[in-house]
């Protein structure tokens, strides 16, 4: 009971001898003075005690000055278990106006803080090196039209430490903002002094005429400023706020000429490249021809670049891919690329001229209308690689077909050797039937021994495919397995070329059978079109096995016929 009451003493006593803290010095000061209009200083609050952080007022501020960011900071010092605290104001102000103006009382429980006076001179008579943060933008042009790409660069000046900060777009109406590229970070001396520079590239396009009113792009952010504590030998670098903002630019926006003809396009310039394999003179049936197109426009946003209209004539057919997009910097300019890909594949044998293109683009240096034009190109198809057989043709009786009896003779000679034709036929036509008679006679004396040994009965054998055929097949099913149409065609091509020993084109291929032909036109379509179409990849192996067994077959009653023995 002892112990508990001098444990009671022991508290109430600590919390007596706790000092109590109350606020009772309120300081304030200013970076800078005189001070420059518009531009932002920072006037610093100092109290000696831990107060909240909404007990500052600064309403009064408003009057002449714009009010800026505001940071807060707090700290304790103990020194000979002797505690301080301190709270810290630090706020941006920018003067409305030149002249000598004053930054009132503030006050916190009744404490109150002394006036300033501020010296404000007018913008633009401080030297620009005598300042240790500023901005500086410039503009491509001082006057463009609608949809015209604008470059506005800005550039952020640091002469002290950045700790942190925020480069914030400028502000517009009536028109498209966008970065271009990353900020790019250097040296540069200007004016004597040496800086740090924080560059950054903007582009923007108006969406209609008039006058475009760019609002400057601004910055706020805390930098390093080499400061000293009191009563000390050492010095100490200071977080400090800062803002700036660069001044406004005024834009004249033209329209769209009424001269201007075809979809709108402009440019410092345009043109039109072209992609061909030129290693190829002759193009056969059913070969797709890859044909690839580029439009590239200077200082315009790829959004500008109109579609590429690519007109064929008939007798071709054409799978275009989706047009690809994109920019890029050359030579410290923005390029933008539309590339357009397409497919295109004969249907029929002949010469074709694809057409000239041209895309219309407007030049505002010149202030005229001007083509990009990529010339017109005629092709050749061919039906396929086999070659033509033509019965020869004798010249000598062409030319002396009316004198002398060589016509007679040559008439004579051609009727005895069509008889003989004749009588050649009849007599194969004759041993044909006795073989096939010889063989039904072979084959029921065989099923007869068979019923009577009982014996089974020996089962027909299947045609049977060479090794490179079937490697070929197999490689067809495979293709057919990954369902892959560019595969598919390449293995078919290769499998009927050594069925029928020569080179066989997809037009070839399509003519032995009315399921192949339904089969290439629909693996073509997929695979040169933007649209995947299913395909019944199953049916396609059996139309090639049919038309296989069907040439096999046919190879073997020929070696009968031949060898009836």
């Amino acid at each position: 009971m002892v112990v508990s009451r001098r444990l009671l003493l022991a508290l109430v006593t600590l919390v007596f001898s706790i000092p109590t803290f109350a606020i009772s010095q309120l300081e304030t000061s200013v970076d800078r003075n005189p001070a420059v209009e518009k531009e932002y200083l920072v006037l610093t609050i100092s109290a000696d005690d831990d107060v909240k952080t909404g007990d500052l007022d600064t309403s009064a501020l408003l009057k002449d000055f714009i009010v800026g960011r505001t940071s807060v900071s707090r700290s304790t010092q103990i020194v000979n278990f002797d505690s301080k605290k301190q709270t810290r104001w630090q706020i941006l102000l920018a003067p409305k106006h030149a002249g000598t103006l004053v930054i009132p009382s503030l006050s916190i429980d009744g404490v109150k803080s002394t006036p300033i006076k501020l010296n404000v001179v007018a913008s633009g008579s401080q030297a620009t090196q005598m300042k240790n943060l500023f901005i500086r933008t410039s503009l491509s042009t001082e006057e463009a039209y609608v949809g015209q790409l604008i470059t506005y660069k800005v550039k952020l000046f640091l002469a002290v430490d950045l700790q942190r900060g925020v480069l914030s777009a400028p502000n517009l109406d009536g028109a498209q903002i966008k970065q271009l590229g990353e900020d790019v970070d250097k040296t540069e001396i200007f004016n004597g002094r040496r800086y740090r520079v924080i560059e950054r590239t903007y582009g923007i396009i108006a969406d209609q005429p008039g006058e475009l009113t760019i609002d400057g792009t601004g910055f706020s952010g805390d930098v390093l400023i080499q400061g000293s504590r009191r009563g000390g030998m050492f010095s100490f670098n200071e977080s400090r706020p800062m803002e700036a903002r660069a001044a406004k630019s005024i834009l004249l926006i033209n329209p769209i000429p009424n001269e201007y003809h075809g979809e709108w396009l402009v440019s410092d310039l345009v043109a039109l490249n072209e992609d061909w394999p030129e290693e190829t003179q002759e193009y056969q049936v059913g070969n797709p021809i890859t044909r690839t197109i580029s439009l590239l426009a200077s200082n315009t946003d790829e959004t500008s670049l109109p579609e590429i209209l690519i007109p064929v004539p008939q007798g071709l057919k054409t799978y275009p891919e989706k047009p690809v997009r994109k920019t890029f910097l050359r030579d410290k300019q923005m390029v933008s690329q539309l590339t357009q890909t397409l497919a295109i594949v004969p249907t029929k044998a002949g010469e074709y001229t694809l057409p000239a293109i041209s895309v219309p683009w407007w030049n505002p240096h010149t202030k005229r209308q001007e083509q990009a034009t990529l010339p017109a190109r005629t092709i050749t198809v061919i039906g396929s690689d086999a070659p033509e057989v033509s019965l020869p043709q004798n010249n000598n009786i062409a030319e002396n077909n009316t004198s002398g009896y060589w016509p007679w003779l040559s008439l004579i000679f051609a009727t005895l050797w069509l008889a003989t034709l004749m009588l050649w036929q009849k007599s194969r036509i004759q041993i044909k039937r006795i073989t096939t008679d010889q063989a039904e006679l072979a084959l029921a004396q065989h099923v007869t021994d068979a019923v009577s040994s009982k014996e089974s009965f020996p089962p027909q054998a299947s045609p049977v495919l060479t090794a490179k055929q079937q490697t070929n097949l197999s490689m067809l099913e495979a293709a057919c397995k990954e369902e892959n149409p560019g595969k598919v065609l390449t293995a078919l091509q290769a499998h009927y070329g050594e069925q029928y020993s020569r080179s066989m084109s997809l037009a070839d291929i399509a003519g032995l059978s009315l399921e192949l032909n339904k089969g290439i036109s629909q693996l073509q379509i997929s695979a040169f079109s933007k649209e995947q179409t299913p395909l019944d990849y199953q049916m396609i192996i059996e139309a090639v096995k049919s038309s296989t067994t069907s040439k096999v077959q046919q190879q073997t009653s020929t070696l009968v016929e031949l060898n009836p023995s």
